[in-house]
């Protein structure tokens, strides 16, 4: 009998005390709410964790509840992160769905809200059990060495687990429910909020255990799809810099008095990590570490810290990564369909050196057709590019919309730029401060230092600042970080007023701030292109006016020219104006609005309605 039986026992068929918690919509057949997890049976429980066999079995499935359409294979990964000023989620009005999300008008009713809500709580339930159940087993204590060691890393696991589904609600929906047992029957289960400084505190203390109960990567003998000591350590500082930086109470960003007690932490957390390169260190290629995912196969260097393995081919634990993102791809023979469904905010293409290598990583500007030819896509229909359906290994033609691909949730790249801003923040720009920045930007330069450091201010806290917000929109786009850092920083409201200027101003005069230096270029109204085996080559410039007449051979694809005045009107929020004319609001966080609560998802109404302890966020 399975861990997860549907037979009542030791902590009960959950039936509407758990329904209270999480409101009645389904998420996993038989899995009614949040909470509601199939439940250990009484006569299983003590059989499931008497061995490391039956242990281990009970946490892999604690792991499977970050994957599928409702974790990071879809959800979490693709809808929540936008709109920024990276990337636009999928085009067009508000639906009540993902394009709501992502335009900033989300309802309480939405099920992309219910839907990861009740699969994160339903995997803080599975961990509870796994935490509650793994200390009183016998395997735990005693016995076999082996047995006992792999029991303590599976308790070491399970806090990282819960600590993962809790930061994730934690910075979607602010003061969440808290709980750290299982559930059991008859409990009070009117949940109300918890302060999440609170909780993310309390993490941080679990985190601080459970780094000492697992071993480094080299030890562990398990693959970068389960926690090991680095990427605790990592998720710890990950949590440090959150419950450190600012959140939205009621309908104003403030930052913890305390804050620089976790500033410290994540400091030292990440400083011992750069201390074990023999573990993790980063990959010489910035390719090579996005095309070990697409080609399903182990990434050399070990940056990729931890990521949400997929598979099985179906919603509830497969990825749509490369199916729903990158590229646009119509029936090919060769590689498939997929949707493109992500589209870059233009002016970040003017964000990267025309030498970066990430760029070309980070964003495509072609499509494929059911023959198999490449065309370049205009401007405003550019795509991100770090999963791509043209780069599975093996190929997978047809229209399937799981590939596989699993999410990375930690990089080692992420380690030393939570570093640097930490260090700068207590320290100041100190030469280590420096050091672990430039390592990162010089690697988007292919190894020139020289290149990597020209134009950079690193002289002050505040420029060093400025530097690493703009080093980490560039090294993390289409990773589901952007918007979070910006949440931690207070800038997302300055940032999106930025890029939304940004466009303007290429509609307007033909021109944008480019690089790190922000100088003026000139943006071509057309660009040109001609097919090249396995690709494309542009002809002409990206940095200056387009010409009079096309290069021979090459066929023309519409530039500035495709942000048009309807495509900047449409950043606007619907009743303002633009131009003397009413915006329809349907483009780039269009209707994002500070001091509105917009910075937080609503908890979702099924769970207001039932539980009469929780309060619904601010602006909803």
């Amino acid at each position: 009998m399975s861990i997860f039986s549907s037979k009542p026992g030791k902590y009960g068929r959950l039936a509407a005390s758990a329904l209270v918690v999480a409101g009645a919509a389904g998420l996993l057949g038989s899995c009614k709410n949040y909470l509601d997890v199939e439940p250990i049976a009484l006569n299983t429980t003590d059989a499931t964790f008497s061995t490391a066999a039956g242990a281990t079995t009970a946490l892999i499935g604690t792991y499977n509840m970050l994957a599928g359409d409702a974790g990071y294979g879809n959800r979490i990964s693709q809808y929540y992160p936008y709109d920024t000023d990276e990337l636009i989620g999928s085009a067009g009005p508000i639906d009540g769905g993902r394009r709501s999300i992502a335009r900033y008008k989300t309802f309480s009713t939405n099920t992309e809200i219910t839907n990861p809500w009740n699969r994160l709580y339903q995997g803080v339930e599975r961990a509870n059990i796994c935490i509650a159940n793994l200390p009183l087993s016998p395997a735990y204590n005693g016995g076999v060495a082996a047995d006992t060691a792999t029991m303590h890393r599976l308790y070491g696991e399970a806090l990282a687990l819960r600590a993962q589904f809790y930061l994730e609600l934690v910075r979607n929906w602010g003061d969440v429910p808290a709980q750290f047992s299982p559930t059991v029957t008859g409990q009070d289960v009117n949940l109300p909020n918890s302060d999440r400084n609170a909780t993310l505190k309390r993490l941080i203390d679990d985190l601080a255990i459970a780094e000492k109960m697992v071993p480094w990567r080299s030890a562990a003998g398990v693959t970068n799809e389960r926690f090991t000591k680095g990427a605790i350590k990592a998720l710890r500082a990950r949590i440090a810099m959150q419950r450190g930086g600012y959140a939205l109470h009621g309908l104003a960003m403030s930052r913890p008095t305390d804050y620089l007690d976790y500033y410290k932490i994540a400091r030292q957390e990440c400083l011992d990590i750069m201390n074990h390169r023999s573990e993790h260190t980063l990959n010489s290629s910035f390719l090579e570490t996005f095309k070990s995912i697409n080609e399903l196969r182990t990434e050399a260097a070990n940056e990729l810290m931890m990521t949400v393995g997929m598979g099985g081919s179906g919603s509830a634990s497969d990825s749509k990564l490369g199916y729903y993102d990158g590229p646009r791809l119509s029936a090919s023979p060769t590689f498939g369909s997929s949707s493109g469904a992500i589209t870059i905010a233009p002016p970040y293409f003017y964000a990267f050196d025309s030498t970066d290598v990430r760029r070309d990583v980070t964003i495509t500007l072609y499509t494929i057709s059911n023959t198999n030819a490449y065309a370049a896509t205009t401007l405003a229909n550019g795509t991100d590019g770090k999963f791509r359906r043209e780069w599975r290994v093996p190929a997978l033609p047809g229209t399937s919309n799981y590939l596989g691909y699993s999410w990375p949730l930690i990089r080692f790249a992420d380690v030393e730029l939570l570093f640097a801003e930490a260090e700068n923040e207590l320290n100041g720009p100190t030469a280590d401060a420096q050091k672990a920045l430039l390592e990162v930007r010089t690697r988007a330069f292919a190894g020139n230092a020289t290149k990597a450091a020209a134009g950079l201010n690193l002289t002050s806290k505040d420029a060093f600042f400025n530097a690493l917000v703009n080093e980490r929109y560039l090294e993390f786009g289409g990773e589901g970080i952007r918007k979070y850092d910006l949440l931690r920083w207070n800038l997302l409201a300055s940032k999106l007023a930025d890029v939304k200027a940004k466009i303007a101003q290429m509609q307007a005069a033909g021109t944008v701030p480019y690089g790190p230096s922000q100088i003026t270029v000139t943006v071509p109204a057309t660009v040109y292109f001609k097919p090249i085996t396995g690709g494309l080559q542009f002809a002409r410039s990206f940095y200056t006016a387009a010409p009079a007449t096309a290069p021979a051979g090459t066929t023309s694809a519409s530039w500035a020219a495709s942000i048009t005045t309807s495509y900047v009107a449409n950043t606007q929020p619907s009743g303002s104006s633009y131009m003397g004319s009413p915006s329809t609001g349907t483009g780039l966080a269009a209707e994002y609005v500070p001091n509105a609560g917009k910075e937080l998802l609503p908890i979702p109404q099924s769970t207001i309605d039932v539980d009469p302890a929780l309060t619904q966020n601010s602006g909803y």
